[in-house]
């Protein structure tokens, strides 16, 4: 089994969401993704998902469970208002190193997923989180995709050395919510709902 190498530089994190304005001034309510919220600006500038837009958060306070921030050029509520649901990327390898037990989604990314088997089921498209947990998704040699939870029952092992996961196919399983733009239109969400898991 070969293993395809991905150049981690070209791997991004999702570290937070802009869940919102907060006062006139254009500040915004970020949800963190970080194990210390405040870390959400540690790591330099970060980008929306597309990677357009670049933007330098500036933490002036905390409030109900998420950081505040200020945005340059972001100067009032409405500004802030256009930027809730926007999704804070930084490149993978601006990152510290997960601990043994730990990995960021992103690593996943292109890693080989195998049955528990043995037999081979295609490899790692993207990492979800569509409302209700974690999922999984996995495309095979025909380009056909399928949504699996990305559970411990699901997923058993993750051999990142090797680059392979191992699954355990449930009786079910799920579509994107976007896959019916993949055969209108050719297109669709190919991002990942990137992070930091422990398993």
């Amino acid at each position: 089994m070969v293993m395809e190498q991905v150049d981690m530089a070209d791997r991004k994190v999702c570290i937070g969401v802009i869940a919102g304005a907060h006062g006139v001034r254009g500040q915004v309510r970020v949800k963190s993704f970080t194990a210390e919220p405040q870390d959400v600006t540690a790591y330099g500038p970060v980008t929306d998902a597309s990677g357009a837009r670049q933007f330098d958060l500036r933490i002036t306070g905390a409030a109900r469970g998420m950081m505040l921030a200020k945005i340059d050029g972001v100067g009032d509520r409405n500004a802030a208002e256009l930027l809730r649901g926007t999704e804070l990327y930084v490149d993978r390898d601006r990152l510290p190193e997960p601990d043994e037990d730990e990995f960021y989604y992103a690593d996943l990314i292109g890693l080989d997923a195998v049955s528990t088997g043995g037999e081979t089921l295609g490899t790692v498209r993207a990492m979800h989180n569509f409302g209700a947990g974690d999922m999984i998704e996995l495309e095979n040699a025909s380009g056909k995709t399928e949504i699996l939870p990305f559970t411990a029952a699901v997923v058993p092992a993750i051999d990142l050395a090797a680059g392979v996961v191992t699954i355990d196919l449930p009786h079910e399983i799920f579509v994107r919510p976007d896959a019916h733009l993949d055969e209108d239109n050719g297109t669709g969400d190919g991002g990942d709902e990137s992070g930091e898991a422990s398993r």
